[in-house]
């Protein structure tokens, strides 16, 4: 048997090439769904918070020097509508996929699917039949990502509630109990529920989800 043996300079050289095409989706990537929740439910720390964890994964990720914010309306005094505040796109996954072009097609025919949403880590996310189901993502919005009236509580309070309240969530996986637009709506599909009141960690999973966000670069 023959052995070829490889100087360590010629070995350092080739692990950097390998590395290249990684580093390189990396950097073209402007949208994933977050890998993990904020460890308590609803409650990200207001809507600010929900960006921070936006940013922080995405740093860890080597996609760090964009901006990103996180796929949320809030309501009452001062309601941000989640399609405002994500930039204009085109939006592309970490494997280089284009999900959307336009704010528009994003709430129109996109191309998010269990296949395209993936992680900043460009892992596929866990969908309708695995173990566990995670596709549940909060977004508080409502189909076209414009927020709901004031007077009915659909943000677990502006995010700052694992008790009592719902929010809005979407299938990641664009798949629910049903064939009806709505249960494969990736934004809109229904309100949170669970015994705790439907904001806590434990309602979230229960029902199929983790707390997991969306997240988006604006520049």
């Amino acid at each position: 048997m023959t052995v070829v043996r490889m100087s360590a300079p010629l070995a350092a050289c080739l692990a950097l090439f390998c590395a290249v095409p990684a580093q390189a989706q990396q950097s073209t990537m402007s949208f994933f769904v977050t890998s993990v929740g904020s460890g308590k439910g609803a409650d990200l720390g207001g809507i600010a918070g929900a960006d921070r964890h936006c940013q922080t994964l995405a740093a860890a990720a080597g996609a760090g020097a964009k901006t990103w914010r996180a796929y949320l309306s809030t309501q009452g005094a001062g309601a941000a509508n989640a399609r405002d505040r994500i930039g204009k796109g085109p939006w592309m996954n970490a494997k280089g996929v284009v999900v959307a072009k336009s704010v528009d097609e994003l709430h129109g025919a996109n191309n998010l699917t269990k296949q395209t949403v993936l992680t900043e880590k460009g892992e596929m996310n866990n969908g309708r039949g695995d173990s566990p189901n995670r596709h549940d993502v909060l977004t508080g919005s409502q189909a076209d990502g414009m927020a709901f009236p004031a007077d009915k509580d659909m943000t677990c309070k502006n995010y700052t509630s694992s008790t009592q309240g719902v929010v809005m969530v979407g299938h990641a996986d664009r798949t629910g109990l049903t064939e009806d637009p709505v249960a494969k709506s990736w934004n809109s599909s229904h309100p949170s529920r669970g015994a705790e009141g439907g904001c806590s960690q434990s309602d979230l999973r229960s029902t199929g989800g983790d707390g997991l966000l969306y997240c988006f670069a604006v520049n």
